[in-house]
């Protein structure tokens, strides 16, 4: 489809000249002798681009521009200044105002369209990506009403990432774009005291959530995170997070109680570690990672005597040492990093 633009120009034999050139180049040309007509037929017949000049009678360029830009109809109308003046305060005045571009007389054929289409290419460029947001706004509306369809939300449209055992998944302090979602494999958050002594604050299995920061500060993460095992990850931009939370309350509600009851979990583990004595410490951190990992098929569950202890806020020796008196009592079997939980109820039962 051939292309619109509006040239504003008083000088008649440059007017001419110039739409002459334009439309040898396949654009429809409308032009217009001076700023208030060209405010007018901008209005009118909304073009592709909007070549003016600035020195003219009655209204000038600058009169143009911030009157065009006041309409909500042709304020991202592309808008390139066309003048002799040459100053720099003139060019960097119209820049300010809101001009996409300046060229400045006399100008060379290629100048002029190649200014022209690079306005009419950014211009198709945020359109779409406008449209993109529309569309995108309108299949959340459909799609993402509980924390089911979140998932499937954050499948399609995140980044997926693999990680290995042992690697960082983002440290405390960097910046807390993504909020992340476990698709195979298991993951930790933890805290470092000033001593380098771990605290595991959360342990995230297949189709868990974890990453959530402030949706309205440029928040850090607060802690550590890290592959337990060999994980993939999909990672979703907070701020398409937010854009989904903002037109779903229903959903709002269901994420704010999972989050609440996180919150409970990390509250009960903390009064554990401060009162519970140490064999309960371990049983209780046993059938936390017991709930949270995949069993093999031997129905052991792999796990880091060094997590276990820190989970548990114990040393790891005495974690240990717990532990093999659980095994010397048939609670428990033990080989490696494998433990096979024999007797749950008996695990269960240990008092405080």
């Amino acid at each position: 489809m051939m292309k619109k633009i509006l040239l504003i120009e008083d000088d008649t034999a440059l007017r001419e000249g110039t739409a002459e050139l334009l439309e040898l180049a396949n654009y429809k040309v409308l032009t217009a002798p001076d700023g208030e007509k060209g405010v007018l037929m901008a209005k009118a017949s909304h073009p592709d681009v909007i070549i003016c000049d600035i020195m003219m009678p009655k209204l000038d360029g600058y009169g143009v521009l911030k009157a065009l830009s006041g309409d909500n109809k042709t304020n991202t109308i592309p808008f390139i200044f066309l003048s002799a003046k040459t100053e720099h305060r003139d060019i960097r005045l119209g820049m300010e105002m809101g001009a996409d571009d300046y060229l400045t007389k006399p100008f060379e054929e290629s100048e002029l369209i190649g200014a022209i289409e690079s306005r009419i290419a950014k211009a198709n460029i945020l359109k779409e990506a406008q449209q993109n947001i529309i569309d995108l706004d309108a299949g959340i509306d459909q799609r993402v009403r509980n924390i089911h369809q979140l998932k499937n939300f954050i499948d399609d449209n995140g980044e997926e990432f693999r990680f290995q055992l042992g690697d960082t998944i983002y440290r405390e302090g960097d910046n807390s774009n993504l909020v992340y979602l476990v698709i195979e494999g298991n993951a930790k958050t933890h805290k470092l005291d000033e001593q380098g002594k771990e605290l595991i604050t959360g342990i995230y299995r297949s189709d868990d959530f974890f990453g959530f920061t402030s949706f309205t500060k440029n928040i850090p993460y607060q802690e550590y995170a890290t592959a337990m095992e060999d994980s993939v990850l999909i990672g979703l931009h907070k701020d398409q997070l937010k854009m989904v939370l903002e037109q779903n309350s229903e959903l709002v509600l269901e994420l704010l109680q999972l989050l609440s009851e996180d919150l409970t979990q990390v509250k009960d583990q903390l009064l554990q570690m401060a009162y519970g004595s140490v064999r309960k410490k371990t049983a209780s951190t046993l059938l936390k990672f017991a709930e949270k990992l995949q069993e093999d098929e031997a129905g052991n569950i792999h796990v880091l005597r060094s997590d276990l202890a820190s989970v548990a806020g114990m040393a790891t020796e005495t974690l240990i040492r717990t532990l093999s008196n659980f095994k010397k009592e048939g609670i428990i079997e033990i080989k490696d990093r494998d433990i096979k939980i024999l007797d749950m109820d008996r695990l269960k039962r240990i008092p405080y």
